[in-house]
């Protein structure tokens, strides 16, 4: 078989109804809007790092006192990807390893999909910290987000000896579009950003992730 490894992103691509995860919470928790986008611009302008972003948010709704419930209630509109299922068991079935490389929230997926953790070999994910009675603590950062998508598929690829040209990503934005410019098969799923569909192998409209096993098997 041509390609050995495919890594997905989650917001938009395994995870449907979403195109940040973060600003699903922030507009949740109702956090104050000049804050959050002042955060994000100075990580843009390389002022802060993605630590201090991410640091900073989940500060933001430490303050509103936000309890795991509440991070629960805030994703109910939200659903598996149409397809997604079927896609990961049968890559699995194919003896494919298979990695999560996303700046997502490990909450989202245990929701969804309680048991990914059986079917992806990698996941590098920001996971969220709770403490006894419940409420947001702290957040265990995924060094891997925006610009180091590329770096986590490396990483995994020399571990397991295979050469970028056998690996495939999966994603549908802006962020992703440094790591597709490094693997051997980009597929740019439902893209959210027209720079993502020039670069992309192969650019998937229909909102359905089976599309992408004729492409890659």
């Amino acid at each position: 078989m041509k390609y050995r490894l495919v890594c997905f992103d989650v917001d938009g691509t395994l995870v449907d109804n979403v195109v940040y995860s973060w600003d699903i919470f922030h507009d949740h928790f109702k956090v104050d809007m000049k804050r959050r986008e002042n955060a994000r611009k100075q990580f843009f302008e390389g002022k802060i790092s993605y630590e201090e972003w991410a640091l900073h948010d989940i500060s933001l709704w430490r303050e509103k006192g936000a309890k795991k419930t509440d991070f629960v209630d805030a994703i109910r509109h939200l659903k598996l990807m149409e397809g997604a299922t079927e896609t990961i068991r049968e890559l699995r079935k194919r003896n494919l390893k298979l990695a999560i490389i996303s700046g997502s929230v490990d909450i989202i997926l245990d929701s969804l999909m309680p048991d990914y953790t059986k079917y992806f070999d990698d996941v590098f994910l920001n996971r969220l910290v709770f403490d006894k009675n419940g409420r947001i603590a702290d957040i265990k950062i995924t060094p891997f987000d925006i610009y180091g998508k590329a770096e986590a598929m490396k990483i995994v690829a020399k571990r397991e000896n295979l050469r970028l040209d056998e690996c495939v990503f999966i994603g549908d934005h802006r962020n992703d579009i440094p790591v597709m410019k490094e693997c051997g098969l980009s597929i740019a799923f439902d893209p959210k950003d027209d720079e993502l569909r020039k670069i992309a192998d192969v650019v998937i409209e229909k909102k359905d992730l089976r599309e992408v096993l004729r492409h890659i098997i």
